[in-house]
This record gives C-alpha cells, structure tokens and sequence, in this order.
C-alpha cells in the first residue's frame, strides 16, 4: 500500500523532527512518550516543541476540563452519522470539530471510533457506525478526512477486535486470520489508504493472545509495514501495562499521565539493556511528526496553515442537518388514502404527544462520548415551536427510568473546593449533579494536594409534588443534605465492577426520600472528602449528586396519555433507552425498551389508528407494536438540535434521510451473533465472517428491518443498469410528488458456491442522488478490487475469487431492483 505524494512541506517537517529529535536525551525522550497529565503530552521548549493536547469527542469536544463553562456542540450520534450515508456529510462534521478543537487549544481529538456492530447487545454500539466494514470505512474515512482538513489530529479507534464493553480490559477476543482481515481490519485500512490519519488508538484488549498495546504484529508489521501507516499510535487510558512490551510491540505513547509504563520506567529499561534506545527514537520520531503537522513544532510547516482553514461552519445548523439526514423512516403507512408521514396540515390539527424522552431528549451515548452541549432541543420543544398554538399536547405517558439517573432537570448546582481548614480553593457552575474531574480537570486554584473535600451545593425546584428520592454515587465520605436536614451520612468503598473506571465511580445507591411541593424550591448538597486511595494511576475525583422523581401508577400515567390520544388527529409517542441501559463500559443484556413504554405505545396505538412512534435509541431495540402503528421513526441519540429536526421531519419541511447501517431484530431470540461474554478470559469469534446482515442472510431469518432499509418522502424507479466489473452506471427517476434524495447501494453477489464459504452477498458501492419530481438522475459507483478479494489463509494474502457476480442496484439488502452480471 502506497501513501499519500511527498511534498516539500513533509520534507520540511521530517526535517524538523530530526533536528529536533538529535537535540533530545533519553530522559527527555521517554518523557515525552508519556502524559504529563489526562489529556497532555509534555513541552519541550529546547527543541521548541510546545505541549500536545488531546479530547475525547466522537460527537462533540470536550477539552481538557470535564466542564459546562465552556460548552460543545454535541452532535448526533455515529450510529446517526452513518445512517446518513454520506461520507461528504461526516466530512464537514468533522470540520465542524476541528473548528471547536481549535477553539479549545486541542491538537488531537480521540476519535473516530469503526469498530463493528458483531453484536447489538455491544454496550458501545452507539459510537460505532455499522456492522459493515465496506460502509464503516467509508464514513470514517469522511471524518477523518473532515478533522484533518481542520488541522487537528485524529485518533481512529480502538485498533482493533474491540467491540464489547465485557471484560473490556482484560478479554482475549479469538479472531481467525480471514475475519480478522475482512471484517475488523478492513475500517482500519481503508482510512489509512484513504485519508492517512495522523493517529491509531491501541485498544485495551487481547487478540489472539496478545495485549493490542504490545501486538507487534498487528501495530509493526501490519499497520506500519504493510499498510505504510506514519502517525503516533497512543494507548486506550490505562490500557498499557508494561514498559518493554509496549515499547517492542510499537506503541508510541502511553495515557495517561504521570503515572505511566513510560517516562522514568522507560529510560531505565533502555539503560538497563532491555530495550534498543533506536526503539524509543523511532517512538518519538512519530509524535514529533505529531506535533510538526498540527503546528506545535518550530520550524515545521503545519499541514493547514490557518489561511487554510475551512469556512467557518454553524455548529447549531450543522448539528441539525446531521440529525434529520439520520433519522430513518422504517415504516410509513399509508391510511384513509394519505402516509402517516409528513403531517398533512390539513388534517392534523391536533397532535397528542407522549413520552417521557419527549421532555427531556436523550441526545447522546454515555461514558467519554459525553460532552456539555449550550442549549438542547428536545421533540416537545421542537413540536411546539413547529406547530400552531393550542395544537400540541403533552402528557409523560410513561417514564423510561424507574432508577436513580444523575440529578438534572430542576438542579441549579455549583461545586466548592475545599482544604482541610475549609478554606475555599474554588467554585464551577455545573450542568448536572456529575463531576468526573481526571488530572487537570479542577477548576482553577485548585490541587490535589490542598483539595480535601469537593461539595454539590445548589437548588432544587421539583415539577411535580410527591416523595423524592435522593441518592449518590462514588467513593469515600458522604454527607447528604436537602432543605437544611442532613438526610444520609455513610462511607462507600471501592465498587465490584471488573472495569476500574466503574469500580472508581462507585454503585448507584439511593440514600433518602423527602416529600417535596411542584415548584417550591429546597436547598440540596452533597459534600465528599476526597479519599486519598494509594495505588491509583492517576489523580481524579468523581462523585454524583442522584435522584428520581416521584413514582406514579404506570397505568394511570399510560390512561392520561391514552385519553388525550383519543381524540387527536394524530398522536406521536417517542420512545427510549437510558444511561442504565446503554453506555460506555458494560453490555446490554436484552434489547427490550426499559419501563412500561411498549404497554404505551400498545394503548395509544389501540385508540388512534394514526399513531407515530420516534424510537430515541443508539442502537436496535425490539419493537413488539410496529405493525400496530401507522410510522415508525429512528431517531437514534440526535444531539443538541434534535428536536428541531424531529419537528422538520414529521412535518414535511425536510425529508427524513437516513438508512440502517445495522440489521434491526424482531427480537433477540433470531439474532444470530449475540456472545458478547468471556469464558476463562476468552471471546471466541466462532462466527467467522458472519456478522450482521451477513448473518442474518445464512441463517435465512428474516429481521424487522433490514440493513439499508429506509423510506423518504417520495418514490423512485429504477430504470436502468450498466454495470462492468469496475463500476456500476444506475439511472433512476423521482416518480413521486416531491424533491427527495435516494441512497442507491450496489451489493455484489457471487453466483457460484464453494469453498471458501463467502456471504449471499455484500455491499461494494454506495452513493446519494437527489432529484426534483419527475426528474431522472444518472450515477456512476465505483467498485473497488477488493470487493472481490478474500484473506487467504494459506498464502497470508489477499487473492481475487474468479467467476461470475451479479451487480445488484438496491434501495436495501432486501429491496434489490436492477441487476446485471460480470465477469471477474
């Protein structure tokens, strides 16, 4: 595999990085392969290298503080991201982040994350793409392409096989040779070929043995010797655990600091004869190189200079245009004549809305996807703005979270900072009752050192009157106190959890129940004294202020919801998942929807035939009502702007644009790949190269939806289909009433069986047309020579299966309306 054309500008930068790097002693060197803190590599001004900061952020960035003072725009989700289907759309979402890198002083942001979709009980689904490796690469390569054009480093992650959250840190996952190459590589390689990212992140697991920290195999001679692979290979946070291994197997840096197998460590293991001093060199060749293209390098010409600069984007309208560009319309019935969608105005003039998520949106994924948005949207404040006065009703119907959630909504809180003697060191504003701080997050003033107690101290205005229960969760001393009345006092220790970010922050535990008035307010805190746990990699403080509102009759919230239903043009009942059910650092156990909210769908859609349902999930659910409903919307985790986009969509100002990137199960039962747990320390992919759709289509089950499935506003004939080996020419007309958009995907289908075993058929090509009414619109769709390839076992290589292939033009795997065959 080539690389991208050497410039005079790259020759400039390797000259810089090795003037640079002769000036640097081995101290110096190993250093600055270690973080000096959570998100920073050290400056090193002798040699003029200035400190290299790294965010989280697939869907937003955060920045170096766990913070609301300084809010990011907060995206969809990459489940939603890819369900658009448009490379050049993540691409200016990933300008969009580059922008607010820039703004934040990041140089690298930790994303983005392509591992696959094996199984949808993987409790990270959310901040993948797809269960196709072909689509997966191709919106990644977008991203990355979109960051870096920014002049901000990427991260693409987590190299590689790392797709449950189970055992995380410690799992084996056994993966042959061929899958391995075509399934869970194949992201990898396609955006290293394609958009050559500046940065690979290790991932905490095992494959085949070995820790992907030190997998000389996979990090050396694939990703570098083969793939020609030229930027900085950094570890998943406390996912390197020993200083030779690290160093031998290729990775460059270890995260995070101080306390890392790095630094010190290393440069006494070079000192010692247990690793080559050149081995360290070429480490910090690649994170000088870092530095020289994002411009924190003297005498090395970034790769953007800031003359360059993509055009200032509009995070609030971009955020929107992804959100109703995902959304995907699964079923759209038509009824009296007229689809349920878009809204007719001439015959919805009343809409019942219900729903908890309707009122307070799930808008993205837990664990480091979090980040703080300005303002969010939710369905109800994007109806009510959207439809005329008096039109909108709303009732909860029922509530998705019947357990402690952080406190929020109501919660007008600050944290205070404390030393020993009470003096105070300083004070943040806070969005919730949640502080993760990690190395440098404190608010300014503060240390470690001094810090001796850290205190939640605010209002609380309920909206409803009842019994409220107030609850905590982390570690060390706690005290509890709401309307002046100390109501808990106790001491937690470290949680059960395998995963030691988990067990750091502790079990959620409810504390006290206080019977409270709508809309009076109480004063609430909740003070911690910062325990002081020896052994701990890392400086943090994280503690949580809980609570949940009073509990009503679940039938008598589904009746109210059911009457004002009753007599509406149309009612629509959003559903969803919450933190408890899907985030970062465990897997899902069942695909059912928490709560009672199916028996309310059920109920609304008994009384009104004209019912919609918007599904607010990261990732597939069971949808036991969906033939009972005339619409069912997917609207996956749609940041801030949301329900803004929610109201465009459901009444016709924009078409809803997305397709699944993932089969969506009748129920858990038929899903064909569902092992997402170790036995004795291992995760054997028996499945081999069936995964997803891939899967499915062997076992001969049919899905609820399938993958590529997607309705618009409009209808459209295929007419035509030419079609060579290397591409394939798709003419296609809007037949309907209306301008839309069309996703036209080319799946190859080889014609004869044999060994080796390969899937009915896969997707090769993809690409969006838009045309007005009655227009037709022609499309030419690349298809690569690898589409064509399998991972030969034998031979360690890839080799073209001969014979004949059936180009399919399709509207989904299971909509395929033109064909043609080749010859390969």
């Amino acid at each position: 595999m080539t690389g991208a054309p050497i410039t005079r500008a790259d020759h400039a930068r390797e000259a810089a990085v090795e003037a640079a790097l002769g000036k640097l002693d081995l101290d110096d060197k190993a250093r600055l392969l270690a973080g000096q803190d959570n998100w920073s590599l050290p400056a090193v001004p002798g040699v003029g290298l200035a400190s290299l900061v790294m965010s989280d952020g697939p869907i937003g960035v955060r920045g170096v503080r766990w913070t609301a003072d300084d809010p990011s725009v907060a995206l969809p989700s990459p489940t939603a991201l890819a369900a658009t289907w448009d490379p050049e759309l993540a691409r200016r979402a990933g300008r969009l982040l580059a922008q607010e890198a820039r703004r934040k002083g990041v140089h690298v942001l930790l994303a983005p994350t392509v591992n696959l979709h094996r199984s949808p009980l993987g409790g990270r689904h959310f901040e993948a793409y797809s269960e196709d490796p072909y689509l997966t690469g191709e919106i990644g390569t977008g991203y990355v392409l979109g960051v870096q054009d920014g002049g901000v480093g990427t991260t693409v992650k987590h190299f590689v096989a790392n797709d449950a959250e189970t055992d995380r840190f410690t799992v084996d996952n056994i993966v042959a040779p061929r899958p391995l190459r075509e399934l869970y590589l194949a992201p990898f390689e396609a955006i290293v070929e394609n958009a050559h990212p500046w940065g690979i992140m290790a991932a905490y697991n095992r494959v085949n043995g070995d820790s992907m920290t030190e997998h000389r195999h996979l990090q050396k001679e694939v990703l570098r010797g083969e793939w020609g692979f030229d930027g900085f290979i950094v570890s998943d946070w406390l996912a390197a655990r020993s200083t030779t291994g690290a160093i031998l197997g290729g990775l460059d840096v270890a995260m995070p600091g101080p306390k890392t197998v790095y630094g010190d460590a290393l440069a006494t293991a070079v000192r010692a004869g247990e690793v080559e001093e050149s081995l360290v060199d070429d480490a910090v060749r690649n994170v000088l190189r870092l530095a020289a293209r994002v411009g924190a390098l003297d005498n090395a010409p970034a790769v953007v200079a800031g003359s360059q600069l993509p055009a200032p984007l509009d995070g609030d309208a971009l955020a929107r245009e992804v959100a109703r560009r995902s959304f995907v319309l699964v079923r759209n019935e038509v009824r009296d004549g007229h689809p349920a969608l878009p809204l007719d105005p001439a015959r919805t003039r009343t809409v019942a809305l219900s729903g908890a998520a309707a009122r307070d949106a799930r808008i993205l994924g837990g664990g480091s996807a979090t980040v703080f948005p300005p303002h969010v949207v939710s369905p109800l404040d994007g109806l009510t703005a959207a439809l005329p006065d008096g039109a909108l009703t709303y009732r909860v119907g029922a509530d998705p979270s019947d357990q402690l959630g952080v406190a929020a909504q109501g919660f007008e809180l600050r944290a205070v900072c404390r030393a020993a003697d009470g003096r105070e060191l300083g004070t943040v504003d806070l969005p919730s009752g949640m502080i993760q701080w990690v190395g440098v997050d404190l608010p300014d003033g503060v240390t470690y050192d001094e810090l001796h107690s850290v205190e939640f101290t605010g209002t609380f205005t309920p909206r409803e009157s009842g019994d409220h229960t107030f609850g905590t969760r982390g570690i060390g001393p706690l005290v509890l106190t709401v309307g002046g009345e100390r109501v808990w006092e106790g001491e937690e220790g470290l949680g059960s959890s395998t995963d030691p970010f988990n067990a750091f922050f502790g079990e959620r535990l409810p504390r006290a129940q206080v019977t409270l008035l709508e809309g009076e307010s109480v004063d609430v805190s909740l003070r911690l004294t910062v325990p002081r746990l020896p052994g701990m990699p890392m400086d943090a403080v994280a503690f949580s202020l809980l609570h949940l509102g009073p509990q009503r009759d679940p039938d008598d919230l589904i009746a109210e919801a059911v009457e004002a239903a009753r007599t509406a043009d149309t009612a629509v009942v959003v559903v969803a998942t919450t933190t408890a059910v899907e985030s970062e650092g465990f897997d899902r156990t069942s695909l059912e929807l928490p709560g009672h909210q199916n028996a309310l769908v059920a109920a609304v859609a008994a009384v009104n035939p004209h019912t919609v349902v918007v599904v607010n999930t990261g990732s597939p659910v069971e949808l036991p009502w969906r033939d009972d409903v005339s619409a069912v919307l997917l609207s996956w985790f749609p940041g801030q702007e949301g329900g803004a986009a929610l109201a465009d969509v459901l009444t016709g100002a924009e078409e809803p644009g997305g397709r699944l990137t993932t089969t969506w199960p009748v129920a858990l039962a038929d899903v064909p790949v569902t092992d997402t747990t170790p036995v004795d320390g291992e995760l054997h992919y028996t499945e081999g190269v069936f995964i997803g759709y891939r899967a499915w289509e062997r076992a001969g089950t049919t899905p609820a939806y399938p993958f590529g499935h997607g309705l618009g506003y409009t209808d459209w004939e295929y007419e035509s289909l030419d079609a060579t080996a290397d591409r394939a020419t798709v003419t296609l007309r809007n037949t309907g009433t209306r301008s839309g958009r069309e996703t036209v995907q080319i799946y190859l289908a080889p014609q004869a069986a044999g060994a080796p075993e390969r899937p009915v058929r896969w997707l090769a090509g993809f690409a969006s047309v838009e045309a007005g009414p009655g227009e037709s619109v022609e499309v030419t769709i690349p298809l690569r020579a690898r589409a064509y390839q399998i991972w030969d076992e034998e031979t360690h290589g890839w080799t073209t299966v001969p014979g004949t292939y059936e180009i399919q033009a399709a509207r989904s795997l299971t909509d395929r309306r033109l064909s043609a065959t080749v010859e390969r």
